[in-house]
């Protein structure tokens, strides 16, 4: 089978790799779609040498069905349509004793720090196989994953439904945070500066605006009649964008940082001060917002097809990277089992 492997110095091969059978309490799954996401970029970028193994095999969102499954797995589950929860806690250490295994102190990622799901053919533990609907098209599936790290952010602002939420930064997890939020009954404003995925949130029913011309506390300021907004998602990563939060919260807000920040920015604690902010840190996901995901998919209340820019095939994986950090796509799929 073919697997694309990153061997460093930027750069991912397609190359033959020998397919593991299913273990005791293991399947194998025929992978259909694996989705190209910000953390993919910063391993190739040589950000995560530190942690991923040599030869890494990449991709943690992804949908399938199921071809083998070893010792103790019901035989039923052969042929169904999956996706995966890609984590591996220890259950010993003090978050996972506290319930929060999802943080645990030790946690492993699949397509991290075990291999993931850009591959042919792709063997993991039943236990992280969550089984959808069969009428679900396989390639929304591979958007399950970003849509419940969507539902767990979206849970952790504890937005209630008639509440304004501003959305900094247009990607993908923006984009379906924006909509998980609009599910939830929620005001929701969209900042972003790339026009082509400020085209495809108004396409999927989203207010956007566009920081560079725009006056966002301003605009944010008439929007909520003065109030501001009592949540703000920091998806961007930048510090720019955490300015912009905390500029656009009213009091007692809530500031979610979605976003990675691999070094450290600079927060105005005197607004924070000032109007008794509340920052918050969310990372991945439990059970519950897998299911969620699911749900909200399948009922089309997260639009996950339209943020689909481009399918490519397994072999072309390397020039899907390129098509991203160039700009102009939202989200991109590659096809494992396509020539």
């Amino acid at each position: 089978m073919r697997a694309a492997m990153y061997t460093r110095e930027r750069t991912l091969r397609v190359e033959e790799h020998e397919p593991v059978p299913p273990g005791p309490g293991e399947v194998q799954i025929e992978v259909a779609y694996a989705g190209i996401c910000g953390t993919d970029l910063h391993i190739r970028h040589g950000a995560m040498d530190a942690r991923v193994p040599d030869r890494a095999i990449l991709g943690h969102e992804a949908s399938g069905r199921v071809v083998s499954v070893g010792a103790g797995v019901a035989p039923d589950l052969v042929g169904a349509p999956v996706t995966v929860m890609p984590l591996r806690w220890c259950g010993t250490c003090a978050a996972c004793e506290a319930g929060h295994s999802h943080v645990c102190q030790r946690l492993r990622v699949i397509g991290v720090d075990l291999p993931g799901a850009m591959q042919s053919l792709w063997t993991v533990p039943a236990d992280v196989v969550i089984r959808l609907p069969d009428d679900l098209p396989l390639d929304q599936a591979a958007l399950v994953e970003p849509t419940a790290v969507a539902v767990h952010d979206v849970r952790r602002a504890n937005l209630r439904g008639g509440e304004w939420a501003v959305v900094i930064g247009g990607g993908p997890v923006g984009l379906l945070i924006a909509r998980v939020a609009k599910a939830e009954g929620a005001g929701v404003l969209v900042v972003e500066p790339d026009p082509y995925r400020r085209g495809v949130a108004e396409e999927i029913g989203l207010t956007t605006l566009d920081p560079t011309t725009e006056d966002v506390p301003a605009y944010v300021a008439d929007w909520t009649a003065g109030a501001g907004a009592p949540v703000a998602f920091e998806v961007s990563g930048a510090a720019a964008g955490v300015r912009t939060a905390t500029d656009v919260l009213g009091v007692r807000g809530r500031m979610v940082v979605v976003g990675i920040h691999p070094d450290p920015v600079p927060v105005d604690l005197n607004q924070v001060f000032l109007r008794e902010l509340s920052i918050v840190g969310t990372r991945v996901y439990d059970r519950a917002d897998f299911d969620t995901a699911v749900e909200l998919v399948h009922r089309g209340d997260v639009p996950v097809e339209s943020l689909i820019s481009e399918i490519v095939p397994l072999a072309k994986v390397s020039q899907a990277f390129d098509a991203l950090e160039s700009g102009g796509v939202v989200k991109v799929l590659v096809d494992c089992q396509a020539d």
